[in-house]
């Protein structure tokens, strides 16, 4: 039994009942000619492996391209483990809503743990691969880890449920469609891997290894967690350092609109198919007459092609407690003004050290005579909670709540502005000193 297992029979019925099942169970939104061909590229490798292998270079060559590939992915996330927690916090939201499934609703609250062993076991493994350590082991979770990620992107694009992957975090925002593919594209050279792993030979010595694993593996979870405990060490936000505000939100040159085009769909009462039809193609098909086959589905605006130079920034508005617009007020500003951030009082940090250090602040920014303002999300109850708890003398305003979790990385977190443009910001774990700030910052 276990020779059959192992044989190359075994292998060919398996992986064509696995490519059946994928088949028969694929979704309409995704191309049955399309997903054919990549289904006929995967198992055209594994059941050639034996003659594959043969080309080592094509081995390392996939071995480069995955291994530093899921290196690059990994530390782009882990620079900024607390926004990539925000998506697998969305994700985990979809399924809990489409399943009915409480289990989601946990993995939700504990997204940032999550998050942080993603983007480590990015890195590891990219690492063990390159240096050809533990190769099986490191060949399975490379193959555990895309699978998974092959299916997130694939129901995100096909259902249209989280339209920004996180992939590359902000640094290489990716449609979900555009992340299905590289995900597909890497399932593929990971096979090839497999097919070629006796290839993969380790490059250093085991003490080595040895060394450079433990090494690699304490920087891979030091990173994301310096991170996260301070700012992003790099940042590709549109509020980072240097950015002004009220540029951003402006159009770029050449700005185009966006294209939208109304779609009818159709579904077939036989086969469940699902059809889209212009409303040229709709006319011409007639395909309404044929109420044995075809039923309507739904009526969709879809979106045919992206504006050109939209605005970085399209939804920071600020509203003062009467329900005031005062966002122009404080992009204007020619003073510097202090925007302290707070997602959400209920959850933010408010050790009695960190309150004493804002107070502070708030005390010396007012008698120089700037600006300062507290930015929530939080209901007026919550806030005025707040405010009454931790005697805040300080104003403040109501802004989206994603847009806070855009603007900075913290909660609370604090942003020295003049006229729009971001001069400073600072983490609650690095909360500055008004004195400091006003040397290095305020010339």
């Amino acid at each position: 039994m276990k020779n059959f297992l192992s044989s190359k029979i075994f292998r060919l019925i398996f992986s064509i009942a696995v490519a059946v099942i994928a088949y028969l169970t694929c979704p309409p939104c995704f191309s049955k000619s399309t997903l054919l061909v990549v289904l006929a590229i995967i198992l055209l490798i594994i059941n050639a492996a034996e003659f594959i292998a043969k080309f080592v270079w094509l081995t390392h060559i996939a071995r480069i391209l995955v291994g530093g590939l899921f290196i690059f992915s990994g530390f782009i996330k882990a620079n900024d483990p607390l926004g990539f927690s925000y998506k697998l916090e969305e994700y985990f939201e979809v399924f809990k809503a489409d399943t009915g499934l409480s289990v989601f609703e946990w993995f939700a609250h504990i997204s940032l743990p999550i998050a942080i062993i993603i983007c480590a076991s990015e890195i590891i493994l990219g690492f063990l691969l390159l240096l050809g350590y533990k190769r099986n082991l490191t060949l399975y979770l490379l193959l555990a880890q895309i699978v998974f990620f092959t299916f997130l992107t694939f129901y995100s694009a096909c259902y249209n449920k989280v339209t920004h992957c996180g992939c590359f975090g902000d640094f290489l925002p990716l449609k979900p469609w555009e992340s299905f593919w590289k995900d597909i594209a890497l399932l593929i050279l990971i096979t090839l891997l497999f097919a070629g792993k006796d290839n993969i030979k380790p490059i250093f010595s085991p003490m080595i290894l040895s060394t450079l694993f433990m090494l690699g593996t304490v920087l891979s979870i030091g990173f994301p967690m310096y991170a996260y405990r301070n700012l992003p060490p790099l940042d590709f936000r549109a509020y980072k350092i240097g950015n002004n505000i009220k540029e951003k939100m402006q159009k770029g040159e050449d700005y185009q609109d966006p294209i939208y085009e109304t779609m009818l769909v159709y579904k077939n009462t036989k086969t469940n198919e699902l059809k889209e039809f212009t409303q040229n193609e709709y006319m011409t098909s007639k395909i309404w007459e044929d109420t044995l086959n075809w039923q309507w589905e739904a009526t969709d605006n879809k979106l045919i092609r992206d504006a050109v130079n939209p605005p970085k920034i399209t939804d920071f508005t600020v509203n003062n407690l009467d329900g005031e617009n005062i966002t122009d007020n404080l992009l204007n500003d020619k003073n510097y003004s202090f925007w302290l951030v707070i997602y959400e009082t209920e959850t933010t940090a408010e050790d009695q050290t960190l309150m004493a250090k804002i107070a502070d602040f708030y005390k010396l920014a007012s008698l120089d005579k700037h600006n300062f303002i507290a930015l929530s999300a939080s209901s007026y109850k919550q806030i005025d909670d707040y405010k009454h708890k931790h005697n805040a003398l300080f104003d403040f305003a109501t802004v989206d709540k994603i847009v806070l979790k855009t603007m900075i990385r913290s909660n609370p977190g604090l942003m020295l502005v003049k006229d729009g443009t971001v001069i400073m910001n600072w983490h609650h774990n690095n909360f500055p000193t008004y004195s400091d700030v006003k040397g290095k910052y305020m010339k």
